[in-house]
């Protein structure tokens, strides 16, 4: 029997060249109220999404073809994708592969071998995090004027993930565990990126970079 829950009526696209985890995750996910679509690899999940629009990808890193990396910066170019939530599943676990999965575009990184629970966490929170963006359609948190900073501001690759993850409406800490580093270090990063925009908190922050397509 199918348990109800969070996961109903939401779509996911799985891909993942390895059949027998496709298949745990696969009925996993459904178990818990899923839909999912499945793919053996990169290409295959192009072709997935040329179709139908899933709420959220699951995607392994090393796959034949065209490989995760690769599909994510696939995704995150086209204006019609770039907004669905990636979770990416490898075997690599090592600080600079997950530092490299998410500057390349994923949301969330999780090392095989993994819980289900967790994974099952990890979807819900992506979900409910594009689900607030989704709630604010003109890209702002709340009402007031185009927010205002130097013309010139630039940011590193590390800050703009943090700022991606701000705007997403997760906290510090949050962000220190899916980034791997300490909530010094993100207290830092948001830190400087207010210095260097003249912006005074967070929020301000978000708006920001939404209003600038950076989330």
């Amino acid at each position: 029997m199918r348990e109800a829950g969070a996961g109903d009526s939401k779509t996911l696209l799985l891909i993942d060249d390895d059949p027998n985890l496709t298949l745990l995750v696969k009925d996993y996910l459904e178990f818990r109220g899923y839909s999912v679509l499945v793919a053996n690899n990169g290409q295959e999940g192009l072709d997935v999404l040329d179709q139908t629009m899933p709420d959220m990808i699951i995607c392994d890193v090393m796959m034949p073809e065209l490989d995760g990396y690769a599909f994510v910066q696939r995704v995150r170019e086209n204006p019609r994708t770039n907004w669905i939530p990636i979770l990416f599943l490898s075997a690599k676990g090592q600080s600079a592969d997950r530092v490299k999965g998410l500057s390349t575009g994923a949301d969330v990184y999780m090392v095989k071998p993994f819980e289900p629970e967790e994974l099952v966490a990890q979807v819900e929170s992506s979900l409910k995090a594009a689900s607030r963006l989704r709630e604010h359609p003109t890209g702002r948190l709340e009402e007031g004027p185009t927010i205002q900073v130097p013309f010139d501001v630039s940011l590193t690759p590390t800050e703009l993930k943090v700022v991606q993850l701000v705007a997403r409406g997760m906290a510090n800490r949050e962000i220190a565990e899916q980034m791997n580093v300490s909530q010094r270090t993100i207290e830092s990063h948001v830190s400087n990126m207010l210095g260097k925009t003249g912006l005074h908190n967070r929020t301000e922050l978000s708006r920001w970079a939404i209003e600038n397509n950076m989330a």
